[in-house]
């Protein structure tokens, strides 16, 4: 028996403890602690506190947005914040929204302001007024400005869910935030599993929405701290016996840039670009018009953002055999589902990749741990992080944030491994059998240092310097202005995405 404690600000005031039983002498098994009973569900209606607390960033360095929940309104709904503790002299007002959903769920009062007059580089503090409750007053961090050269520290998970196994992690990763200052969060999809219930679909047949709240409570250590983005990922797209969820969960508990499903955030001298890979992204498409368009101006910009990263869902690199390389064709076989292939995958993707010099790309989707060496056109490839002459991204799945592990081929009754084919020789690490989560620490313009810590271990398992060489642009780009960005940005800023 093993017990996790976790404070759970968002569900109580004290501290929690969840219970998970399994069997040490064959920990891990294939079959995690699914502990979706031993988590109590989060009924909203009954939580009058500020709960579900949150940062995402905009396009623009010197603003966030910050959301919480709440079972009533009352006339005042704002936060005070600023750079001094003792004078809040900022106040940002709330817009809210509700929704309804099958079952008689009601969601809370989902409240989203927008925090104006930021200094990137400098710690603020926030103070949330609402329902007649106060919140405590929190720190967070405003990363680095775009040109900045400060180190940027991130955060990289996916495929977490509110399993007993994803408290686990979020509980390594609110150590972590112990030692080191992190600036951001990217979860590659599949955040909540709100249609899954101890690995079988709740009853109604449609994803329980109090899954969502009680993910909410549970990253909001985190994410009331820094900005937490994500990216759309099957679960919360195509779930093949509801399809009218068409990503209403995702869209009203979130509020990212853009269309909130692919977009693009500065993050002092990285920038980062979340892709949608439940969409084609084939030249003719809506994302592939704007993926490339926004490629072109950050690669013409690369003074100001060396590091080029973008994070996704499914991967188009894995050796692991539950999951292939993705390709847009999914291979769900439904009577009454139909899904339409994905062009541009991933083909013209990798084509985009290598046209606008990608650095990293993060995944999730495949429950596991893969780190690949620089890779293109599947086979050419070398063994090296600091090999100048080659360019090509680097491919790291972390899908191993809380949902069972991909350790034993479907329909093999557990009996051949995932790994049992030769490794592919693009493969330089990878983990089918612990949980855990990834960061990514840049250092300088040319420097990142990759580490993956298994659930509950204090030192990483894996810890890798990458070495990528920058070359500074003679002048900035003149074909797309950083003003425009921010007034398109602006533009939407009131609307829910």
């Amino acid at each position: 028996m093993l017990t996790v404690y976790m404070t759970l600000c968002a569900v109580s005031a004290i501290t929690l403890a969840y219970e998970i039983d399994y069997d040490n002498t064959d920990w891990p098994n294939y079959k995690p602690p699914f502990c979706g009973d031993n988590i109590e569900l989060m009924d909203v209606t009954k939580n009058d506190k500020i709960n579900q607390i949150r940062l995402s960033f905009t396009e623009n360095p010197s603003e966030m947005y910050i959301m919480w929940v709440t079972n009533k309104v009352n006339h005042i709904n704002e936060v005070k914040y600023g750079p001094d503790k003792s004078n809040l002299n900022y106040t940002a007002f709330s817009f809210y929204d509700q929704y309804g959903w099958v079952d008689d769920y009601v969601s809370g009062y989902i409240h989203k302001a927008l925090l104006l007059n930021l200094v990137p580089g400098v710690a603020h503090y926030y103070q949330i007024t609402s329902n007649d409750k106060m919140s405590d007053v929190i720190e967070f961090i405003v990363p680095p400005g775009p040109g900045d050269k400060a180190p940027i520290n991130i955060f990289h998970t996916g495929d977490v869910g509110a399993f007993g196994t994803s408290v686990m992690v979020t509980k390594t990763m609110m150590d972590r935030m112990n030692e080191e200052e992190f600036h951001a969060t990217v979860v590659c999809g599949d955040l909540s599993y709100a249609d899954e219930l101890n690995d079988e679909r709740p009853e109604s047949g449609w994803a329980d929405q109090r899954i969502w709240d009680t993910y909410g409570a549970m990253i909001e250590p985190i994410a009331k701290k820094m900005g937490y983005m994500g990216t759309p990922g099957n679960h919360e797209i195509d779930v093949p016996d509801s399809s009218n969820e068409n990503m209403t969960s995702y869209m009203r508990r979130f509020t990212f840039p853009g269309n909130g499903r692919y977009y693009g955030f500065p993050l002092g001298m990285v920038y980062v670009i979340s892709v949608s890979t439940d969409e084609s992204v084939d030249p003719s498409s809506t994302q592939g018009r704007w993926l490339e368009t926004r490629l072109a101006y950050v690669n013409e910009n690369r003074n100001q953002w060396p590091w080029l990263v973008l994070f996704q869902h499914r991967p188009i690199y894995n050796s692991n055999q539950n999951h292939g390389n993705w390709t847009g064709e999914n291979a769900w076989e439904d009577d009454e589902w139909e899904y339409p292939e994905k062009n541009g995958w991933p083909t013209d993707f990798e084509k985009l990749l290598l046209k606008y010099d990608v650095d990293l790309v993060l995944n999730g989707h495949v429950h596991h741990y893969e780190l690949t060496y620089p890779i293109k056109e599947r086979n050419k490839m070398v063994n090296s992080y600091n090999e100048e002459d080659f360019r090509a991204p680097i491919h790291i799945t972390c899908g191993h944030g809380g949902q069972k592990l991909y350790k034993y081929v479907w329909d093999t009754k557990n009996t051949v491994n995932t790994y049992s084919k030769p490794k592919p020789a693009f493969v330089a690490a990878r983990n089918n059998e612990n949980w855990g989560h990834c960061e990514l620490l840049f250092k300088d313009r040319d420097t990142v240092q990759h580490r993956m810590y298994k659930m509950g271990e204090s030192a990483p398992t894996e810890d890798v310097l990458i070495t990528r060489k920058h070359p500074i642009n003679a002048s900035p780009s003149s074909s797309l202005s950083w003003t425009l960005l921010l007034l398109v940005t602006t533009a939407k800023m009131f609307c829910w995405v």
